[in-house]
Order: structure tokens, then C-alpha cells, then sequence
């Protein structure tokens, strides 16, 4: 029989959270994650011909990774030992691996190591790790929120199977709801809650896919909310409103959520969608993003995405930089908005962008090319070495413009568009590479 050292399991049922009382006790019972749990599914056929292998649960909190695990730990015939890396050091990490290969040695049986936030474990930590899983004296699951690419080593990464979880969708939390107020010995059900649609649509709403965190407010209400003359606990819009006040965002500035979110940001402003940009702007800066990295990516997108087509974005971007560092938050935010809104709705062109690459390239990799005599500086060499000498200045010349060579083996680096106020330039271009 599997050694049973869950804390929960050390605490009375009146006394543990309703979280950690509804974790489901059958498969079927997970809500979401069909594409790991659903039949025919890898991690499906993992679990139920038990015959499963170390391996690595990450997704965003409240979507299942620790429920799964200690169901997994539940129904196999191995010792169970489980970790919090937050706390768990190097001393305990190696006391866990000793017992689990003592066990192993008298038994014939393996432990399954259950460790929670494994992203915490320093590089030595996962070191340590690395034999034992190798030698297979433990099986090995860890949890994690974080990408495990930026947080597990590569060699320990190599010896798990990664499965990521997503959030749980609004019909997911929906059906918790349902079995949490039917269940009278787990549940809600001898509460007797009356649980009105716009009270519901908000917890779930709140929840943003975390159903810990859609748990924990659901018995709020029902813990604080007085049965009234017939018997029920009414759960209305207000009390809902007070159990769970604000959407949790995840959103870590350390993490994947800060590159995902900066890149559909910048998607946004390029595809010309002002509504998703100051949205994307928006759930950063309630997650509390530094205003001054997205202010200048505002103004990188200004210069790469909009260009020459708009030559004001650059401008205003450039202006909301300023106005970021002299207001700071919140009302930062304002010119954040319009400098996002106009480089969003701008026409678009990259071809000043191209240019500067395309140049960076022949600068580098193309042909060596001098300054010709005519281009160089004439303030002190012009008598004795000719520099300057030849040199035509437009301004003495019809359209202030005259021909002469102003790059040895001249290439085509840029080639503007047709679009907005670069179109303008196109034509002016075309006309003087004409004479």
C-alpha cells in the first residue's frame, strides 16, 4: 500500500478547504485538460494501464497539475513522498532520495516523488535530482507555473515527459460549480445554497480559470451568508460581488506570460487592431508591468511597423515615452492609450526597417567600400590630400537636388511603399532616380 503523507489527509474534513475537499476521486471527475485526459490520450493511457513515468505538470495555478498528481500517487502501488521546493532544501531533497533507495532495496518497489513548484529548485537542487531519476529509484512528478524551458535544466528536462495544462474554460468552472452545490459530503450540498445566474456568471467570470481560486470564494459566500426564513443561503449578485472583488491575472514580469503578452501587444498595434492593443496594454499594466518597457515598445513599433507611412507616430510614441517618465502610473496609462491607438490604426510600412537591416548586411558582408574624396571632410585635408574636392552642393542647383555619386557600387537598400505619407516619398524617390 502507497505511504500515505499527504498533510491533508492529516487534517479533518470539517477543516480543509473546500479546494482540497473537492479534488476529484476519479478521472472521469477532472474538469478541462481534455487534450491530456481525454480516452486514447497520452497521459490518459498513462495513468490508467499504470505503467506511468517520471514527469513534468506546468500550467497556470487552479487548472489541475497537483490534483492530478496526488490521484496518480492515490491508485499506485508505490511509496509516496512529496516536496514543496519553496521550502525543501538540499539536506531534505537527499533524505527523501536516501529513503526512497533504501525502499527500493528492501522492497523492490519505487517511490513516486511528488514536487510542488519545482521551478524554485536551484540548479544544485536539480542536480541532485538527476541520479536518481536516471537510475530510476524514483518516479517523479513535478509541478510547476512557470515555463519548465527557462527554469528546468536540460538534463533533467530530457528525463521527463512534459504535459501542459491550460486554464479552465468557463463551462469547466460551470460544472465544479454544479458538483461542488450537489456534493453534501465534500461539497456545498447541505448548505442549502441558492445560487442566482448573475452570482454564478460572476464567480466564474472572476475565477479566470482558476478553480482554487473559484472554490475558495464559493465557500466564502456560503461560510458568511445567513439562511434566511426558507431555509437557504441566497447567494446573490452582491455577495458574490464582495467573495471575489477582482479577476486574478496571470501574469508573471519574469516569465512566459511577460514575453506572450509584450508579443500579442505588439501583434496588435501591427495588424492595425486598437482594441486588442490597448487591451494586451491594459491586463499588463493591472499586473502591475513596468509602463516604461511598454511605452518603448510603443515607440519601437512606431518606427518599425508604421515608418515613413506615418511619420507622426514616431512623434507621438516618442512623446508618450516622455510624458511616461513625468506622470508615472496611474495616469500614465492615458498617453500609453493614445500613442498605442494611433501606431495601431496608422498605415503600415517597414521598409525604412528593411532598409537599416539590408544595410547592416552590405555593411558587413558586401563589398568594401571608402568614403569617395568628394564626400570626405574638407575642413583640414581639402589642399593637400583632395578631400572634398568636386563636391556638388545641392542647394546651388535647380530643385536643390544634383547628380553625383554618393556610394561606390551603389545597391537598393531602400524601396518605399504606396502606403500613407510614404507613398509621397515613393513618388519623389521614383522622379529623382529618373534623372
Amino acid at each position: 500500500m502507497a505511504e500515505e503523507l499527504f498533510a491533508p489527509q492529516s487534517v479533518p474534513d470539517d477543516l480543509r478547504p473546500l479546494a482540497a475537499r473537492m479534488a476529484p476521486g476519479r478521472l472521469s471527475d477532472f474538469a478541462g485538460q481534455e487534450h491530456l485526459l481525454g480516452p486514447g490520450k497520452l497521459l490518459h493511457r498513462l495513468i490508467t494501464s499504470e505503467r506511468f513515468a517520471s514527469a513534468l505538470f506546468f500550467g497556470p495555478p487552479g487548472c489541475g497539475k497537483t490534483a492530478l498528481a496526488r490521484f496518480i500517487a492515490s491508485r499506485g502501488r508505490a511509496r509516496v513522498s512529496e516536496l514543496n521546493a519553496v521550502a525543501a532544501g538540499v539536506a531534505d531533497l537527499k533524505k527523501a532520495l536516501e529513503a526512497a533507495k533504501y525502499y527500493l532495496e528492501q522492497t523492490g518497489r519505487r517511490t513516486l516523488l511528488l514536487i510542488d513548484e519545482i521551478h524554485h529548485f536551484n540548479r544544485t537542487q536539480q542536480d541532485v535530482l538527476l541520479p536518481a531519476v536516471e537510475r530510476g529509484d524514483v518516479l517523479l512528478i513535478g509541478m510547476t507555473t512557470e515555463n519548465p524551458s527557462f527554469y528546468v535544466n536540460a538534463a533533467l528536462l530530457s528525463r521527463f515527459t512534459s504535459f501542459e495544462f491550460q486554464p479552465l474554460e468557463e463551462k469547466h468552472l460551470g460544472r465544479i460549480i454544479e458538483l461542488t452545490l450537489a456534493d453534501r459530503e465534500r461539497g456545498l450540498g447541505a448548505h442549502q445554497l441558492d445560487l442566482t445566474e448573475e452570482a454564478r456568471e460572476h464567480f466564474v467570470r472572476m475565477a479566470g480559470g482558476d478553480a482554487r481560486r473559484l472554490l475558495n470564494a464559493l465557500e466564502l459566500a456560503a461560510l458568511t451568508t445567513p439562511v434566511e426564513m426558507d431555509g437557504k443561503r441566497h447567494i446573490t449578485l452582491k455577495v458574490a460581488e464582495e467573495s471575489i472583488q477582482r479577476r486574478a491575472i496571470r501574469y508573471d514580469r519574469k516569465a512566459d506570460d511577460h514575453y506572450d503578452h509584450i508579443s500579442a501587444f505588439i501583434k496588435s498595434m501591427r495588424g492595425s487592431d486598437p482594441d486588442a492593443a490597448v487591451y494586451w496594454m491594459a491586463k499588463m499594466l493591472a499586473a502591475g508591468e513596468d509602463p516604461r518597457f511598454i511605452a518603448r515598445r510603443i515607440l519601437i513599433c512606431a518606427s518599425e511597423d508604421v515608418g515613413n507611412a506615418d511619420f507622426r507616430a514616431l512623434v507621438i510614441a516618442s512623446a508618450a515615452v516622455q510624458a511616461v517618465d513625468f506622470l508615472g502610473m496611474p495616469e500614465a496609462r492615458i498617453p500609453l492609450a493614445q500613442a498605442a491607438v494611433y501606431v495601431a490604426c496608422a498605415p503600415k510600412s517597414n521598409a525604412a526597417y528593411n532598409a537599416i537591416n539590408d544595410a547592416m548586411r552590405e555593411a558587413t558582408q558586401g563589398k568594401a567600400r571608402e568614403v569617395p574624396l568628394h564626400l570626405r571632410d574638407a575642413n583640414l585635408d581639402r589642399k593637400t590630400r583632395g578631400h572634398g574636392e568636386g563636391y556638388l552642393y545641392p542647394h546651388d542647383h535647380p530643385g536643390h537636388w544634383v547628380a553625383q555619386e554618393y556610394m561606390p557600387d551603389p545597391v537598393r537598400l531602400y524601396s518605399p511603399t504606396d502606403q500613407g505619407d510614404e507613398k509621397r516619398l515613393a513618388e519623389r524617390l521614383k522622379e529623382l532616380r529618373k534623372r
